[in-house]
């Protein structure tokens, strides 16, 4: 059996899905791996490299996919490359299934199995594979060092000679593994942190990372039996906007990472909170992708109102290439390890198995 990668479109994905380290390790379980001839040079990886390990090049993508049994990839096929896959493949990846449908209904079309890591369950089991936790981590990282490049002022306070300066305030709203990671980045860097959450659970982390939890006084359960945020009632959202008013007010920097898997991101900062803001103040919308946390918020670009700047981005991992990729391709080793049966020496598609049977993608 034979896994298989071809390049993304770097002016789009940095990332590449197989690493030096896991092909070793993909081929240790007795598999063969094909990539596309300068598969990872952008990042500074030769081909020789991979050739070292074992694994095969072809001079064209549709000569990966005619060669693989498994494919695996970082976005969703375009759909010059959903015509070039073979009938049968398996294909691995994070899809976006709720943006990509019609994209996805055309690969299924071909009778390909299509699994999206990002609809990975909650389970210890799939930590290995949880693409959404080892991507989210970075973001929320450099959401703060980007953040604080925009600012243009000094984080930390510092008392001089010439006077103190304050330390900045950081707001971050959503407190899941983005969340965690900017309220522990920002707090390195000497700001003063607050956060937010619809999930009551999150209070004890935010707090443990030195961060001060702002929250909604509510009994209305928000956390689905996944773990994930669910979308709060009209009643509840008024309350938060009550609530981040003040807040908005106080702080220099607010960092947006709400998301709710398969759905657009909520909404929860309007333009009269938004302008709530002083001038000179950031807000970096990381979910600007899935629609945006924020008001004024548009993809790849930085729109400023009342000198206030309101970043979105649309692929932070861009930024940190290399690091993401490592972490990626770990994540689909682990996916690639669990799916092969080294018995039938075959994937295998066990839907009794609850990882398999919630990242397949039905018609």
């Amino acid at each position: 059996m034979i896994v298989g990668s071809i390049k993304e479109d770097i002016n789009l994905e940095k990332r590449v899905s197989i690493t030096p380290e896991t092909a070793k390790n993909i081929i240790a379980l007795g598999l063969n791996v094909n990539l596309e001839k300068n598969y990872a040079i952008h990042l500074g990886v030769e081909d020789n490299q991979y050739e070292e390990t074992g694994v095969k090049f072809y001079s064209s993508s549709k000569e990966v996919f005619n060669n693989s049994n498994l494919i695996l990839k970082v976005n969703c096929p375009t759909d010059e490359e959903t015509k070039a896959l073979k009938e049968k493949t398996i294909l691995v990846g994070i899809f976006n299934p709720s943006i990509n449908q019609e994209k996805l209904k055309e690969v299924l079309k071909k009778k390909i199995s299509v699994f999206s890591l990002e609809l990975l369950p909650r389970i210890s089991r799939a930590q290995s594979m949880d693409v959404l936790s080892s991507q989210s981590n970075l973001a929320g990282y450099r959401a703060v060092i980007e953040s604080i490049y925009e600012f243009e002022k000094a984080i930390p306070m510092m008392m001089t000679a010439a006077g103190t300066v304050p330390a900045a305030k950081v707001l971050v709203i959503g407190a899941g593994v983005a969340g965690l990671q900017a309220i522990a980045t920002a707090k390195r860097l000497g700001a003063i942190v607050s956060a937010t959450d619809v999930r009551a659970a999150s209070k004890e982390q935010v707090e443990s990372l030195g961060g001060k939890f702002l929250m909604v006084e509510e009994e209305e359960n928000l956390e689905t039996a996944g773990g994930y945020a669910k979308e709060a009632s009209e009643e509840f959202k008024k309350k938060q906007a009550n609530l981040l008013k003040e807040a908005m007010i106080k702080n220099d920097i607010v960092i947006c990472t709400a998301l709710i898997p398969g759905r657009p991101a909520p909404r929860i900062l309007n333009e009269e909170l938004v302008k709530l803001m002083k001038p000179g103040s950031i807000i970096y919308d990381l979910a600007a992708e899935q629609g945006g946390n924020s008001a004024y918020s548009t993809v790849d670009k930085i729109n400023i109102i009342n000198g206030i700047k309101i970043i979105g981005i649309k692929n932070l991992m861009n930024k940190l290439p290399s690091t993401a990729s490592s972490l990626y391709a770990k994540n689909l080793f682990s996916f690639v390890r669990n799916l092969y049966s080294k018995e039938r020496k075959e994937f295998n598609i066990n839907l009794e198995d609850e990882i398999i049977s919630k990242t397949l993608i039905k018609e």
